[in-house]
């Protein structure tokens, strides 16, 4: 049926029952004012950089709307996360390592495995060698050394780059502010942003006792 009869028919089934057809008019320009009206819509993508401004450019003319995401939060890049038994120590990043005997902490990072890593410092701390300091701290201590699963702990997952620097400092710091660290003092750069970080993690801490 086509629309002009269907409007007739229409019009003629108000009438018969004493409806005011001009209803069938306003009806019918209320909803082509709905059709003229542009539908905003939206697209979501993850900012990485200069590749995601080059992409979204594409847009500017079209009724769709960007917003950004990003996957490096202060949360995120702060808590550690459970890895697999089997794959955590397949990647590179920052670590940290445990003595059995007194719990102190050495932190590093690595853009190799970290099981790599782990076995460069029981070889040193097997062959009495200083280059790991946290060896230097197992046998000066005459403390023991355990397996990877038991001492090792993977703080955050990364290639090698200044965002791993920069959380292998923050790790740094958080020990030796809590004096809890074999890394050389040295290595905890002052840092105001580290220093909150740090205070307002161990508040809370002692809120949830």
């Amino acid at each position: 049926m086509q629309p002009i009869e269907k409007k007739k028919i229409t019009k003629h089934i108000l009438s018969k029952n004493k409806y005011d057809i001009s209803l069938v008019n306003r009806l019918a320009k209320t909803k082509k004012n709905k059709k003229q009206l542009p539908t905003t819509k939206w697209a979501k993508f993850t900012y990485i950089g200069k590749e995601t401004k080059f992409v979204t450019k594409l847009f500017k003319d079209s009724p769709i709307k960007i917003t950004f995401t990003t996957s490096n939060t202060i949360k995120r890049l702060l808590s550690t996360k459970p890895h697999p038994i089997q794959e955590q120590f397949d990647s590179s990043g920052v670590y940290q390592l445990s003595c059995p005997d007194c719990h102190m902490k050495y932190v590093g990072q690595t853009g190799r495995s970290f099981r790599i890593r782990f076995s460069e410092h029981f070889r040193y701390y097997k062959y009495n060698n200083s280059k790991s300091k946290f060896a230097k701290h197992l046998v000066d201590n005459k403390h023991s050394v355990g397996p990877i699963s038991d001492i090792m702990k993977v703080l955050y997952k990364k290639n090698k780059g200044k965002l791993m620097d920069t959380m292998e400092w923050c790790y740094i710091y958080k020990e030796t502010y809590m004096s809890n660290q074999i890394n050389d003092k040295n290595t905890a750069k002052p840092s105001v942003i580290f220093e909150t970080l740090v205070n307002e993690n161990t508040s809370r801490a002692r809120t949830t006792e």
